[in-house]
């Protein structure tokens, strides 16, 4: 993962809001993302007909909001040593709901071809799917590879606002003549082919470690 291996960066935030919420139970935390996900992809769902409305400008704040309490979550178990294994699997858990509630949400929308919104959703579940199973035969949990979760909730947030912002400027559909799309579809697209390929380099170094 490009993002996800720059994460001890970010716990000059993580750590002091961990420690002032240390008392609350990390899963409470997972599942206010996980609401904030299901949030978010139903503002990007219905952004399409109400692009006068701020809604995508919305859905990117509820994206990183719900990001950042997936990051705290486990800050805080490790902070007042409620780490366990159960925890770890609700995180993967929700974190796949997650990922299904907002990428599906785009998927079915108006904003991209529902064929190219599958072949995402494929790539994005079978990236993680090659990581955890990678973990489960003794190899360590795989986050390499191009597109990890973090990765895939900048490329959202940034979605949202660059969709936005081209709409304030006239535009909701790039026409080359040939061919028109949105911004959300290069997404998808991104999703598609790196989420499939990050999953092969993932299965390749699994099945290295194996021999």
């Amino acid at each position: 993962m490009v993002l996800d291996s720059k994460r001890k960066r970010a716990d000059f935030i993580l750590e002091p809001a961990a420690k002032a919420l240390i008392k609350v139970n990390p899963n409470t935390i997972s599942f206010i993302s996980l609401i904030l996900a299901g949030v978010a992809g139903a503002l990007v769902y219905l952004s399409y007909d109400n692009l006068t409305g701020l809604l995508l400008p919305l859905a990117a704040a509820t994206i990183l909001v719900s990001g950042f309490l997936d990051a705290l979550d486990g800050k805080i178990a490790r902070l007042a040593g409620k780490s366990g294994r159960r925890g770890d699997f609700i995180d993967h858990v929700i974190d796949r709901y997650a990922d299904v509630l907002m990428i599906g949400a785009v998927a079915v929308s108006s904003w991209c071809n529902p064929y190219l919104g599958m072949l995402a959703i494929i790539g994005v579940l079978l990236t993680s799917y090659m990581g955890t199973q990678a973990q489960a035969v003794g190899a360590g949990r795989h986050y390499a590879g191009l597109l990890g979760r973090a990765d895939r909730l900048v490329l959202m947030v940034a979605a949202c606002v660059v969709q936005w912002a081209l709409f304030l400027f006239g535009v909701v559909w790039i026409d080359l003549g040939f061919v028109s799309f949105t911004i959300f579809e290069i997404m998808m697209l991104w999703f598609a082919v790196v989420g499939n390929l990050t999953a092969i380099q993932r299965a390749y170094s699994t099945w290295k470690f194996l021999k």
